[in-house]
């Protein structure tokens, strides 16, 4: 449910820029910049350190991916500001912990995030810093990266045993916190 509220609160605040391209472009690059802050965020709070760490690592390949393609393909921008279009690497800073939440979370948080990571692209888009396939191929190199990178996330188990033995008799003890 935090990540529903977590999302529409990205929503909220995207709306009003749909004044200004500018702000457009401003806004995407905030939420961009937002959304891996947010998902180790939520990794630390749920104490999730191994999730901070596969977070790290895929948003690290993902955008340093995109970048280097930046320089191996050249793709005019639909500005002609410059050939540096594909892949878009704010889009692959938005997309990295979209995934990373999905896969390690599930779709509760996945989705928010992935509303607001097509923003970004929205924005990237608008903008015309990039083309669509330039924020596609930046959302497919996050996916594949963190297929490949992020497990599942498992809880902690509130589950301890404990085992006492005196000379005439033995106990076992099972708690569960709930």
């Amino acid at each position: 449910m935090k990540a529903i509220l977590l999302g529409a609160a990205f929503c909220a605040a995207a709306c009003p820029a749909f004044a200004k391209s500018d702000t457009i472009e401003t806004t995407g690059t905030d939420v961009a910049i937002a959304l891996p802050l947010i998902a180790g965020g939520i990794s630390a709070a749920k104490d999730d350190w191994r999730g901070v760490a596969q977070l790290f690592l895929d948003t690290t390949l993902t955008v340093g991916t995109a970048y280097g393609l930046k320089y191996i393909v050249p793709e005019e921008r639909p500005d002609h500001s410059d050939n540096k279009s594909f892949p878009s690497d704010t889009a692959a800073l938005a997309f990295a912990p979209a995934q990373y939440l999905w896969d390690r979370y599930g779709w509760q948080y996945g989705l928010p995030a992935y509303l607001a990571a097509g923003y970004v692209g929205y924005s990237r888009v608008e903008s015309k810093q990039h083309h669509v396939w330039d924020v596609g191929a930046s959302a497919g190199i996050a996916f594949v990266y963190s297929r490949l990178i992020t497990t599942e996330y498992r809880p902690p188990r509130n589950l301890e045993t404990s085992l006492y033995a005196s000379p005439d008799s033995a106990y076992v003890t099972l708690d569960y916190r709930f």
